[in-house]
């Protein structure tokens, strides 16, 4: 930029200029080439400072490099080592002023070789100090937290095993039950509908066929007694043997009531206590990191999961049987019904044809007759 300015102002200078005035005496030859001489001696100096700066950029001052800690690299054989900058050549003066030249090569440090790349380790999640597995979490809580957790895991086991001998026991139960009921209301006395229901064995089986035996054992021991004693007694005897079938096949039904109603709160209790040694346990780290805390918790949950488990299906099972238990009751209900209606049935056949009646019905009408006799001699009181 320098050497640009001073050529345009020595093209200026040496441009001829318009004469307006009157010309002057022209200059003498001395005074020209002491002109020339100034403007040569300018442009030198100005191509001087440019090669200086010039040197200055390629080559940064030693106190603005930081020292470099970092071990130097080996050399590497077969590189020849950088040499010094070469200045540019100073531009002679008529003047003889030498103009300024660049900073000595030895003077400017060199620069340091340039460092490998490190290659950056990608980073690893730090592993939770727990297997967050269900027995996992089981074999790393606390005492308290196990003996929790294994109850309940019993109580789970009691109630599918209550499940599987109840609904085998209820399902029989039942089909014998439809099967008696459906013969006694095909038969035609108390005695026929014994025959058919103890079948080829001879023995009555069943409730239903408890029922039926009880009726005929009431009959012949009532033989010496007034025949509407007899339907009475009859009815107490079947309505106590209803009520002990259906205490019999409820029988478990309540320890999964109990399991319902209990082991979500026992669950509870073991998350409670779970808790409270994550909270210890924190207090003691000293942090809340999500590593440290998460796994206490998970296993103080995983108490309240399996008490869930042993409750839910312990209170749907009970539901369940507790229908199917009334409607085996129910059953049993209308198999004493259609007993104490051939009873009556026989016995009114037996006081108007006595030789058409069944063998217990007949000695039972037989040893009743005298008492109906004298009760049909007496005189009837008018209602007037």
């Amino acid at each position: 930029m320098v050497a640009l300015k001073l050529r345009h102002v020595a093209v200026a200078t040496l441009r001829p200029r318009p004469q307006t005035a009157p010309e002057r005496a022209p200059r003498s030859l001395p005074a020209k080439r002491a002109l020339i001489c100034a403007l040569v001696a300018l442009l030198a100096i100005g191509t001087g400072s440019l090669a200086l700066a010039q040197a200055q950029q390629i080559q940064p001052p030693a106190s603005n490099q930081a020292p470099v800690s970092s071990p130097a690299p080996a050399a590497t054989p077969g590189l020849a080592p950088a040499g010094p900058a070469t200045a540019l050549p100073p531009v002679p003066s008529q003047f003889g002023i030498a103009p300024p030249t660049a900073a000595h090569p030895a003077a400017a440090p060199a620069l340091a070789p340039a460092q490998p790349p490190v290659a950056v380790q990608p980073a690893t999640l730090p592993a939770l100090p727990h297997d967050l597995s269900p027995w996992g979490m089981f074999m790393a809580a606390d005492i308290v937290v196990k003996a929790v957790m294994v109850g309940l895991a019993f109580a789970s086991v009691v109630t599918w095993t209550i499940w599987l001998a109840k609904a085998l026991e209820l399902a029989a139960a039942k089909a014998r039950a439809g099967r008696a009921l459906r013969l006694l209301q095909s038969a035609a006395n108390l005695v026929e509908a014994s025959g058919a229901i103890a079948g080829k064995g001879g023995r009555l089986r069943g409730d239903v066929g408890v029922l039926l035996g009880a009726a005929l054992d009431e009959t012949k021991r009532s033989s010496d007694l007034g025949e509407d004693g007899i339907k009475e007694r009859v009815s107490i005897a079947l309505a106590r043997i209803e009520a002990r079938a259906g205490r019999s096949m409820a029988r478990g039904t309540g320890l999964l009531a109990t399991i319902g109603s209990t082991a979500p709160f026992v669950g509870l209790f073991g998350t409670v206590w779970g808790i409270m040694n994550s909270f210890i346990g924190i207090s003691q780290a000293k942090t809340t990191n999500l590593a440290v805390v998460a796994p206490g918790i998970a296993e103080a949950l995983l108490a309240t999961a399996i008490g869930l488990v042993a409750a839910i299906p312990a209170v749907i099972i009970y539901n369940v049987f507790a229908r199917a238990i009334t409607g085996y009751r129910a059953t049993l209900s209308d198999a004493s019904g259609e007993i104490l209606q051939h009873l009556s049935r026989d016995l009114e056949r037996q006081r108007r044809h006595p030789a058409a009646a069944p063998a217990p019905i007949r000695s039972t009408l037989q040893a009743v007759q005298p008492t109906l006799q004298a009760a049909a001699a007496l005189p009837r009181v008018s209602a007037e």
